[in-house]
């Protein structure tokens, strides 16, 4: 499986033939933004407005509009593009769904993004809102939707846009088991991956495109796989594993990680990077040198005045609820999703304490949490409800059944 891969810490020179002409591109990526528009701190959770002030704070829109301003600068080439889940995760999107992510989106000028799984959680209405509020294209090539009238003729398998006087094919993918993760409905009907993208590659390299990128939400390896199983495609910007790639003591691969011809890039989440992969093509549309790096949007990123103010002005209504003190912690409540989702963790053992405790006249003895429901870290001190709903965003229902010791011991 890994004999096609390639790996480089920067650029890859990929074709010994020489061309006659040869074009840059920067492709300004991000994914699995989850509605975080205020900064947070280094444990996905909220950062205070003193911690901001002295530069300790991770993201936020206003941060991110600076880098994307900077980063345009940089090339004459550009496009920015998503991979999915800018849904979920703050009071954000509880109280204004969609709305507040279609603002800054446009604001930021993206020119496309894929579906991620998480942009279903709430049917396929709100992602229709999305996809009518936006001023780009929403891809989804893996589903039929036909059967859906929210969203028949609304989402796009792939798009064709231009940069300086070149064509680029963009296709977006999002995960086949959508319909075990969230609530697309009865009538989207996902498939599977590789067999979509490569009738898409087909499609737009007959219409003469051969600058290709897919917009994948479907996690690293799964992207992997997919490089692997098609042909023609350029570039895939990834997403849904929250996977960092690059020069970083936890990254998981090189950025790019390169699968033959195929570079394979993706921005960790919460807006804590911005990607930048630069890529060169030759006259046929492939990659003779990629390169780039996911941008760090720390402290050292100014925050956009404008966007800074607008994001609280939408913030006063959420400000009573979020801001109640709940409880205090001595220790870091650890939520990361690289120890939850394989271990033990602090977080989990009290979310199902706290679900025993509530149904202890009962008699329950065994509670169950969803590793994939805790989504955050709580640091010590005061704990605040707004904190609790970035832990627990998905408004869940408890629920108690029984159970034998056989069947537990089976699972």
């Amino acid at each position: 499986m890994f004999a096609r891969i390639l790996t480089s810490t920067c650029a890859l020179a990929l074709s010994a033939g020489a061309a006659t002409a040869e074009y840059s591109l920067t492709i300004l990526h991000t994914n699995d933004f989850h509605d975080r528009f205020e900064p947070i701190s280094k444990y996905d959770s909220g950062c205070s407005a003193e911690d901001n002030d002295a530069g300790e704070c991770f993201g936020g829109v206003a941060r991110m509009v600076t880098a994307v301003t900077e980063a345009r600068a940089r090339s004459n080439n550009v496009i920015l593009v998503d991979g999915g889940d800018q849904f979920q995760g703050t009071l954000f999107y509880t109280y204004y769904k969609g709305a507040m992510t279609a603002e800054f989106m446009n604001q930021l000028g993206y020119d496309a993004m894929t579906v991620g799984n998480h942009e279903f959680d709430d049917g396929p209405e709100v992602l229709r809102g999305l996809i009518d509020a936006v001023d780009f294209p929403v891809l989804m090539s893996n589903a039929d939707i036909s059967g859906e009238e929210l969203l028949s003729g609304a989402i796009e398998k792939s798009t064709i846009i231009e940069r300086g006087g070149e064509r680029i094919g963009l296709i977006g993918l999002t995960p086949q088991n959508t319909n075990e993760l969230a609530s697309p409905g009865p009538n989207v009907i996902f498939t599977a991956p590789a067999e979509a993208v490569q009738a898409e590659v087909d499609r737009l390299e007959a219409e003469g495109v051969n600058k290709i990128i897919v917009l994948s939400h479907s996690g690293y390896n799964v992207d992997i796989a997919i490089a692997q199983a098609t042909t023609g495609v350029d570039v895939i910007v990834g997403g849904h594993s929250h996977t960092l790639l690059g020069d970083f003591e936890d990254a998981a691969g090189p950025y790019p990680t390169m699968v033959g011809d195929t570079a394979i890039v993706q921005a960790r989440s919460y807006g804590k990077y911005l990607g930048e992969l630069n890529v060169t093509f030759d006259d046929d549309g492939v990659i003779t040198e990629a390169s780039g790096a996911p941008v760090t949007i720390d402290g050292t990123v100014a925050e956009d005045a404008a966007a800074k103010e607008r994001v609280a002005e939408l913030a006063i209504p959420l400000e009573e609820i979020r801001n109640r003190v709940v409880a205090e912690t001595a220790d870091v409540l650890t939520g990361d999703r690289t120890i939850c989702r394989v271990m033990e963790c602090s977080m989990g053992n009290l979310i199902a304490d706290a679900m025993l405790d509530r149904v202890a006249d009962q008699g329950i003895v065994i509670a169950l949490q969803n590793s994939g429901g805790i989504r955050a870290d709580i640091d010590a001190g005061e704990v605040t409800m707004g904190e609790v709903l970035t832990v627990l965003p998905f408004q869940n229902t408890l629920s108690t059944f029984q159970i034998s010791g056989a069947t537990l011991m089976e699972a």
